[in-house]
């Protein structure tokens, strides 16, 4: 009787023993920030003269149908060639810029 009463003992320590899970609770916060530059649109006239000739010189059948601008002078321009449209950047020395 005192080796079963022992064995049973033994049997329910070790089913707990692995019944047992062990838990580490680490949250782990990831903060994604994107940083959108704010453009202010504005009239396709008030554009930096270099940009103006920047347009004419490599898009010379465009014409700038919405203009942005942001706090680092550089513009969004979206130009109309045709029936097509297309998005480009440039600084205020009429400079290119890639953007995604």
């Amino acid at each position: 009787m005192k080796k079963v009463f022992l064995l049973s003992a033994l049997a329910f320590a070790s089913l707990t023993t692995f019944a047992t899970t062990q838990v580490n609770s680490i949250e782990t916060t990831t903060l994604i920030s994107q940083s959108q530059e704010e453009f202010k649109e504005i009239k396709p006239t008030d554009i930096a003269q270099p940009v103006k000739d920047a347009i004419k010189r490599d898009f010379a059948d465009a014409t700038v149908s919405n203009a942005y601008v942001n706090e680092k002078n550089e513009y969004k321009l979206v130009l109309s060639i045709g029936d097509d449209s297309k998005t480009v950047y440039a600084d205020a020395k009429g400079n290119w810029l890639k953007r995604e």
